[in-house]
């Protein structure tokens, strides 16, 4: 039950919603969890002409007054006169003035300028306030608890009952040590103890005996990258992988760059081969200069070597020579007919 123990912290009321916890607070109370609290605790809380009054801000003069007295709330405290033509005490009942003036005796505390919590004692005349006892505060403004909330305490503390506690004492169970964080108590089983913590630990089992692996001299290896490990007699024995050369643990492919290799030859795949081999197209011929191919075409030949090459047409036949002077003859013929 995500809701046990409630996650949601004082004045507030856990719901299960889906798999996961809903806290909100309890009516009466404002905050969000885990910091819910009542509307006041003390009067200053309040306006001045309201009282805190089981902790909501309210007039506190209805029901205050006797008969014949009107009522003013002067600092949140409710205070009671006899209407004009009227005398007695305002807080019980006023009676009707009579001609002969009535000397009234002295109440410092009637009415109480104390606050709420507190108490008003007479002495040499006058008022003094205290607060209740377990409150503290201004006793003339409004005594409070010592904490309403988790957050009034250190927070190795929690509020328990108004006042800042250690949660821990009945929390835990049995060989389970206890330690406050953020003023919420937590448990945990003590070395060699496992269990619920907050019920009983009982004492860890021993863990079974483990049997020692046998020894492979090849896990590790020791051989090095590029390298395979063979166990003979106890003992591994390196050796390169195929296609890598040179000794353990240097093994090394052929090549990396192809200036690793001849000038003729490049490298590919890490060996150094011919890349002449599938470069060039038909009819053409390949040489390999600094590691590269370089593709012709045969003699006799031309095109895109990396294609195909080929023969080069035959020249055309040269012109008739007197077939070109009858040519020039018959033109001139016609130039100078067109002249005259």
């Amino acid at each position: 039950n995500p809701c046990q123990p409630s996650p949601c912290g004082p004045n507030s009321q856990c719901r299960v919603s889906g798999d996961s916890p809903s806290c909100s607070c309890l009516p009466d109370y404002v905050g969000t969890p885990p910091n819910c609290r009542p509307e006041c605790v003390s009067n200053s809380e309040c306006s001045s002409h309201l009282a805190c009054i089981n902790q909501k801000c309210k007039d506190p003069c209805p029901g205050t007054c006797g008969a014949n007295a009107m009522c003013r709330v002067v600092s949140h405290t409710p205070q009671c006169v006899c209407v004009v033509g009227y005398t007695g005490d305002p807080f019980v009942q006023c009676i009707l003035q009579q001609a002969e003036p009535i000397q009234e005796v002295s109440r410092p505390c009637t009415p109480s300028p104390c606050g709420s919590n507190a108490v008003c004692r007479e002495q040499n005349g006058a008022g003094a306030c205290t607060c209740l006892p377990d409150y503290i505060g201004n006793p003339y403004e409004g005594c409070r608890p010592e904490c309403t909330l988790n957050t009034d305490c250190a927070s190795n503390r929690a509020c328990i009952r108004n006042k800042c506690q250690d949660p821990c004492p009945g929390t835990c169970g049995q060989n389970a040590d206890c330690q406050v964080v953020n003023h919420l108590p937590l448990c945990t089983c003590r070395p060699g103890y496992t269990g619920d913590p907050f019920r009983y630990c009982n004492v860890m089992p021993p863990p079974p005996p483990v049997q020692a692996a046998p020894v492979n001299p090849c896990i590790p290896s020791p051989c090095g990258p590029n390298s395979q490990c063979r166990e003979v007699n106890g003992q591994g024995v390196c050796s390169c992988l195929p296609t890598y050369i040179g000794q353990p643990p240097g093994c090394r492919p052929e090549c990396v760059v192809s200036s690793e290799c001849p000038a003729n030859r490049a490298c590919v795949n890490q060996k150094c081969v011919d890349p002449c081999p599938g470069t060039c197209g038909q009819n053409t011929r390949c040489e390999v200069i600094n590691h590269s191919p370089i593709c012709s075409c045969n003699p006799g030949f031309t095109g895109d070597p990396f294609s195909r090459c080929f023969p080069i047409p035959p020249p055309p036949p040269p012109a008739d020579p007197v077939s070109t002077k009858n040519v020039w003859t018959l033109v001139l013929a016609l130039v100078v007919k067109t002249l005259d």
